[in-house]
């Protein structure tokens, strides 16, 4: 007997991807670019690690596209 492996989640189109990637990449950028809090840990950001390393790895031009997604 095979086990259900849940509910099947529906395949994302390219747009679709590139919007996704976008809004996780300026959630992060909002995240690591706030100010610090008086009184607390000054490295006390929370972000997305993984999402970190993916930026550093990026071409520019790539970057620059996903920052500019939602001017089109």
């Amino acid at each position: 007997m095979v086990e259900s492996e849940g509910p099947k989640r529906p395949r994302l189109n390219a747009d679709q991807k590139r919007g996704l990637k976008a809004a996780r990449l300026q959630l992060f950028v909002q995240q690591y670019g706030r100010k610090a809090q008086k009184g607390m840990e000054p490295n006390d950001r929370h972000y997305e690690r993984e999402i970190e390393k993916a930026v550093k790895r990026m071409k520019p031009d790539e970057l620059d596209r996903l920052l500019r997604d939602d001017e089109e």
